[in-house]
This record gives structure tokens, C-alpha cells and sequence, in this order.
């Protein structure tokens, strides 16, 4: 796992704090309803959904704050508050696509292990 993917403070601070059973729960909630976010936020551009769009970005950040994943929550950040604007630069959804997929493998390894 990379430093950079998930945060290793935080996921062991959350563990310990809501244990590990929980945790595995909250992952896979996360790992189910995070690419519906990822979906939404596409969809929200499309539609010019502005408020739509930074409800899913924030919320995708919140998530991936409370397992330490840093990148993927700063990128969600950066989508969150550039609104509409941020999400039709260059590849910057599929960026946080990308994220997203270490984020899940860093995830998945952490659980089974």
C-alpha cells in the first residue's frame, strides 16, 4: 500500500476507535456507493446540475477523508469547490476515477489483511 493511497494513522486510528469489523462494514459501503458518486458527478456535468455536482464531490470527499484516503479526497476537493468549471478540464473525472480504483484496491487489501 502506498502511503499516498490510504493513510496509515487514520485507518488504524479509525480501527481502534470503531473496530475492525465495523471498519470492513463502512469499506464496503463505501466501495458500493462511491462509483455511484462517480456516476453522478459525469451525469451532474452533463446536466449542468451544478449543486447536484458539489453535493456528490463533497460527499465523495467526506468518505474518503474518513478512511485516509488523501489524494482521492483532495481531488474530490478540488471538484467540490471548482464546481462545474474544475470537472471540464482535461481528464480531471477520470483522474478521480483513477483514484478512486487504488483507493478500492488499497481498501480491499487492508480488509483481507
Amino acid at each position: 500500500m502506498s502511503d499516498a493511497t490510504i493513510d496509515a494513522a487514520t485507518f488504524a486510528e479509525l480501527q481502534e476507535s470503531a473496530g475492525a469489523d465495523f471498519v470492513k462494514e463502512l469499506v464496503q459501503t463505501f466501495l458500493e456507493e462511491a462509483p455511484a458518486m462517480l456516476s453522478e458527478l459525469r451525469e451532474a456535468l452533463a446536466a449542468g446540475q451544478a449543486d447536484v455536482f458539489r453535493r456528490a464531490a463533497h460527499s465523495l470527499k467526506s468518505n474518503s477523508l474518513t478512511f485516509g484516503a488523501l489524494a482521492l479526497a483532495a481531488l474530490a476537493r478540488e471538484q467540490e469547490l471548482g464546481g462545474l468549471d474544475a470537472a471540464r478540464k482535461p481528464d480531471a473525472l477520470d483522474a478521480l476515477a483513477a483514484e478512486y480504483a487504488r483507493v478500492a484496491r488499497a481498501l480491499e487489501a487492508l480488509c483481507r489483511g
